[in-house]
């Protein structure tokens, strides 16, 4: 369980920031000088060099949305220029990439985080660049939610790239493309010019990801656990009906990979910020802002709980709550997590991502009256220190990536265990030392959420590219 460092504030954490930006501004210049962009997007690190992986194209906007990100929390030129560049000249096969599921994490990391210092004032306002910027932020959003399988309630779910059986449990994160989307004024027109409701269509993703990938002890199962999540739900497509939970990157579908549980504890705790941009009038039809509002809730309470709950002291979570090895580890709950030992890898990956997860549900509560309002601030506060807590172990070593030849930035990342996807070094039985795109990505996202708080800067969302939010 993460023993909350009760007393942690952001203003604590500013001086590992400042080494921190100063990190990773190196590590990007690295990649930028000595990947070959030739083997397609870089994805994880082998030996400390990026590597590729021909599965999908899911990361290079991570790479790029890196150098926007630097620029934005250190106002270093050169990153917006490579950000700007990069983006023009590679992102436009990603906005119509009709074969992912990725669309919120490619295009909001580039075109969505350009758009946003532009609307924030950190770069000059120039109209054709942000109508650029806007049409492929509306196109990408209604790509992805033409990848649509209705199931038999008369819903549905923006299905995986393994097919229209297969909801994944990481694309709640990946639903901001359908909001912003919507949020620009977008219309998204189907067969015969029948108009299609983006913001519909990413609510009831979030409906079906909260009814069938996340579990709250309900007794759905054997297995059925607050919090705990399945990274694929499985369905008939013939009837629509739901069939089984099942697994891609974790041990099963009845265990829990920990960052299929943190996508969902960042894309419901996001998502609850974006309904209060949308209109009571215009969620009536779909549902009701209380109902809606209380899904989310209810799906971010229970899986940043779970975290909390199964998560070493630290805050680093091994990479499956279910992996077979874990017993060798004794009581590895009530220790720091160790990424050396020879039994289960941790994932610092899922770390990262749960982090922010935990900082915008915790910011949520502390800041709105849900329910009892004591409650409500008791709740927020515990899952503001847990997010504080893991950024403090992250923003060190052995997590943080000081090697000035090591191209990643945050070390002991997880790809894919089952598939053996990660380099073992010798003499290891286990992965550890090496980075993922996705993981320096959200750990200079979640970094920047913390500087902005400690700077007072506008609070950092995905929609501040459509309309920027007050101060935090």
């Amino acid at each position: 369980m993460i023993q909350l460092n009760t007393s942690l504030t952001p203003s604590d954490l500013s001086t590992k920031l400042q080494r921190f930006w100063g990190i990773s501004a190196e590590k990007i210049r690295l990649i930028n000088q000595q990947y070959d962009a030739l083997k397609g997007s870089p994805v994880f690190t082998v030996q400390g060099k990026y590597s590729t992986r021909g599965w999908t194209e899911w990361t290079q906007g991570f790479q790029f949305g890196s150098a926007i990100l630097q620029f934005d929390a250190t106002g270093e030129a050169e990153f917006l220029e490579l950000g700007r560049q990069k983006t023009l000249e590679v992102m436009a096969p990603h906005v119509s990439h009709m074969g992912v599921h990725d669309h919120g994490f490619n295009n909001i990391s580039t075109y969505g985080n350009l758009l946003r210092l532009m609307r924030e004032g950190k770069i000059p306002f120039d109209a054709w660049e942000a109508n650029f910027y806007e049409l492929a932020l509306k196109i990408s959003g209604a790509v992805q939610a033409n990848r649509w399988t209705p199931t038999k309630d008369g819903n549905g779910y923006i299905h995986s790239f393994n097919g229209p059986h297969s909801l994944f449990v990481d694309t709640i994160r990946s639903c901001r493309a359908l909001v912003v989307s919507h949020l620009l004024g977008h219309t998204f027109q189907g067969e015969g010019d029948v108009r299609i409701n983006l913001l519909e269509r990413a609510l009831l993703h979030c409906q079906a990801t909260a009814d069938f990938s996340v579990y709250y002890g309900e007794g759905r199962d054997s297995c059925d656990v607050w919090g705990r999540t399945a990274h694929e739900s499985i369905f008939n497509v013939t009837d629509g009906n739901y069939r089984c939970p099942n697994s891609q990157q974790g041990y099963t579908g009845f265990s829990t990979w920990t960052r299929g549980l943190a996508w969902a504890m960042c894309g419901f705790a996001e998502e609850l910020e974006a309904l209060e941009q949308i209109s009571d009038d215009e969620l009536a039809s779909l549902g009701g802002r209380d109902t809606l509002e209380a899904m989310m809730l209810k799906a971010a309470r229970a899986t940043c709980d779970f975290y909390i709950d199964n998560t070493p002291t630290d805050g680093v979570p091994y990479w499956d709550t279910g992996a077979p090895n874990l017993y060798q580890l004794g009581d590895y709950q009530n220790q720091s997590a160790n990424p050396f030992n020879n039994h289960e890898p941790v994932d610092s990956s899922a770390a990262a991502i749960a982090a922010q997860g935990l900082l915008r549900l915790g910011h949520y509560l502390l800041r709105t009256k849900t329910g009892q309002e004591k409650d409500s601030q008791k709740l927020g506060q515990t899952y503001w220190q847990a997010g504080l807590t893991v950024m403090d172990s992250l923003l060190q070593e052995p997590y943080l990536s000081t090697d000035p030849q090591h191209q990643g930035l945050l070390l002991h990342s997880i790809y894919n265990r089952p598939n053996g996807w990660d380099y073992i070094p010798e003499g290891s039985k286990i992965p550890y030392g090496e980075s993922s795109m996705w993981g320096d990505y959200h750990f200079r996202e979640v970094a920047l959420y913390v500087q902005r708080i400690i700077d007072n800067g506008p609070y950092y969302t995905f929609f501040n590219c459509v309309t920027p939010s007050l101060n935090s």
